[in-house]
């Protein structure tokens, strides 16, 4: 997942620990190679090598993240979409020196986005066009980090916090009962953070302009591209979210960044705290510290 993840659990009984340990890296491993788009042997890598020819089978674990991602296209009006990697073909955001694409090239990857073009059932999926492609990226380590919460749990572990990059989902509390605390990234300056957050039984995730970007001619251009125009958002430096999952905290933050002018209104309808530092660094924050 080309991140650093940590794993944390509050127990005395080292056999317990060790057990559900183990068990938990060893499904955030099967999760990254059943759904890496970086892996020939991946169901992603299987679905998009179809594209425009038959329908590939699916099991029920996938099936619920492409209901999981329609729920997301739907709430961000389109902006957010699985098809939406096709775009990296005209933007490459570690290309030296940097350069923006011509509108030419944004409207050739466009034509291979779009949600519309998955056709899916609970048991199969096919992409209609030849060239589209699906990523899971925007949901799959937020995914893995609440399935090694559950796993612990199942394991008997009562108090565990997980970090997978950056989304994090704690089980429980520590053993003495004082919430989990969670730094959130200072979008601006490295190793530093803008605030904390406590978390018991709970998620946290942020989505940002800072980790994938280029600067050109006085403007930052992210990683956060709007699948509908091809083009990065630019009215939010970052935005953090607590959920009950991390699958939902990180993709509400995405969804809300795509949002751009109307994400304050789409996180106050879901109820969710959050933190918002806009483009000119102000602040924006419901129940965060």
């Amino acid at each position: 997942m080309a991140s650093l993840h940590e794993l944390a659990l509050g127990t005395d009984d080292a056999a317990l620990a060790d057990r559900a340990a183990r068990a938990a890296i060893d499904d955030v491993l099967r999760i990254e190679a059943k759904y890496s788009r970086y892996r020939d042997d991946s169901v992603t890598s299987a679905i998009n090598r179809a594209a425009g020819a038959a329908a590939v089978p699916i099991d029920a674990e996938t099936a619920a993240l492409l209901g999981y991602a329609e729920r997301c296209h739907a709430l961000s009006s389109g902006r957010f979409d699985l098809t939406s990697g096709a775009l990296r073909r005209a933007w490459d955001f570690r290309r030296t020196p940097p350069r923006v694409p011509t509108e030419g090239e944004i409207a050739k990857a466009r034509a291979f986005v779009g949600w519309e073009g998955v056709e899916w059932s609970e048991r199969s999926v096919r992409l209609a066009r030849s060239g589209m492609e699906l990523d899971f990226g925007g949901i799959g380590k937020e995914y893995a980090a609440d399935r090694a919460a559950t796993i612990c749990g199942d394991h008997g572990v009562r108090h565990a916090l997980v970090n997978l990059g950056g989304d994090v989902r704690a089980l429980g509390s520590h053993p003495d009962g004082v919430p989990w605390r969670v730094g959130v990234q200072h979008p601006r300056t490295t190793a530093a953070t803008i605030g904390t957050v406590e978390l018991a039984d709970g998620a946290v995730a942020t989505s940002g302009d800072y980790e994938r970007y280029f600067e050109l001619g006085g403007r930052r251009y992210c990683h956060v591209l709007d699948a509908r125009t091809g083009v990065p958002v630019s009215a939010w430096q970052s935005v953090t979210v607590l959920a009950p999952l991390a699958i939902v905290a990180g993709s509400y933050a995405t969804v809300a960044m795509l949002l751009e002018g109307e994400a304050a209104a789409f996180l106050e309808r879901q109820r969710v705290p959050h933190l918002m530092v806009a483009a000119d660094g102000s602040r924006v924050a419901r129940e965060v510290e």
